[in-house]
Order: C-alpha cells, then structure tokens, then sequence
C-alpha cells in the first residue's frame, strides 16, 4: 500500500485537484446565492496536502476558535470531510443569511446554529458532488456534526481516527467575495489511505 505522502500525488495530481475545488466553488456558489438570495462570488486561491499540524496553523493556530461541521464518507470513498470557518467569519456568513444576529456575543444563537449547519452542509455537498462527478466514484455521507472550540480540538477528532493510516490532508481554501466582507473558509478532505487510490486511480494518475 503506498502511502498518502507519496510525492506522485504533488507531482501530478494538483491540477485535478484544484479542479475539483473549482467545481466544488462553482457549486457552491450557486447554492449560497440562491439561499441567500445575493450574488456571491466563491474562488479557491489554496489547494494543498498538509500535515493536520500544518492544517491548524493555516486556519490561525491551534487554539483559535473555529466552527468545524464534521462528515463521516463511506461507500467508494470512506473518511471523514470537515468545513472549517473562524469563529467570527461563522458570525458574519450566518448573518449574512440571516438579515440578523448579535456579532458582539461569541455564543451561537439555536438560528444561528441552524443556518450554519444548512451552510456547511450545502458547501460540503457542492464539494463532494464535484469529487463524485469526477471520479465517478459513489460517497454516502452521515448526519453532519456541528462544533464550536478551537481548531485544533477539532482537527483532533479525524486526526486520531484516520492519522494512523496517513498524516496528510487535502486543504481546499474557499475564499467568498462580494459580500459585505470578505470570509474565508477551509474544505478539508481526509480519505482512508485505500480510498486516496481509489480517487487516484480514478483521475488516471495512479
């Protein structure tokens, strides 16, 4: 079994992979726009395989305070997908939803907890029906979890399920515009070491 490190995957799979978090943009665009009935524009500037140790440093350390909606994938690909956003960036995107919420509080209101799972599980979709339009490859996904504490807390969780198979992550970085603010959030794929082939082999580049 190789391992997830391998540097063919650098090598040549960056591309496809970037256009995996294109599309997964794309779609997600949509969606958001629709729900939040404002033009919304989504691009990916970052497209990376990191460490979780690095992941937590490019999210703002491990102890700044994030949302992350946690997904458990089974079928072709199995593993776990997270969507990351700082706390305050949760804030500002639910109250762009909403049309309301308290940004001096760093407590979620039910609402606000509510519409941010809706977010997180529209943009989680939007990504893992680009992976699947792609690869062709079937993914089921569980319930989605959401949590509020510090980032690395969160990246804990898939961490210590899946780091004994593989240290490394993909990192898709999804930067929204042309809201009143600019909010920044974190696409984080962590396949099983078997379904990292399988995506691979699927793209042609294994």
């Amino acid at each position: 079994m190789q391992n997830i490190q391998d540097e063919s995957i650098d090598n040549m799979g960056f591309d496809v992979l970037t256009e995996i978090g294109n599309i997964g943009a794309g779609n997600a665009t949509t969606a958001l726009s629709q729900l939040i009935n404002a033009r919304i524009d989504m691009h990916v500037p970052k497209v990376e395989m990191l460490s979780f140790a690095e992941l937590a440093e490019i999210i703002g350390g491990a102890e700044t305070l994030v949302a992350g909606i946690l997904l458990h994938l089974e079928d072709d690909i199995d593993g776990s997908l997270l969507f990351i956003l700082e706390s305050n960036d949760a804030k500002l995107l639910v109250h762009q939803l909403l049309g309301y919420g308290d940004m001096e509080s760093e407590e979620f209101s039910d609402m606000e907890v509510s519409a941010l799972q809706e977010i997180g599980n529209i943009i989680s979709g939007a990504y893992l029906s680009a992976i699947s339009s792609l690869t062709g490859l079937s993914i089921s996904v569980s319930v989605p979890s959401l949590a509020f504490d510090m980032a690395g807390a969160i990246l804990s969780v898939p961490a210590i399920e899946f780091g004994k198979l593989g240290d490394k992550a993909l990192l898709i970085e999804s930067r929204f515009k042309d809201l009143d603010v600019d909010i920044s959030g974190y696409f984080i794929l962590i396949p099983s070491l078997d379904s990292y082939g399988r995506i691979l082999q699927s793209l042609g580049l294994r």
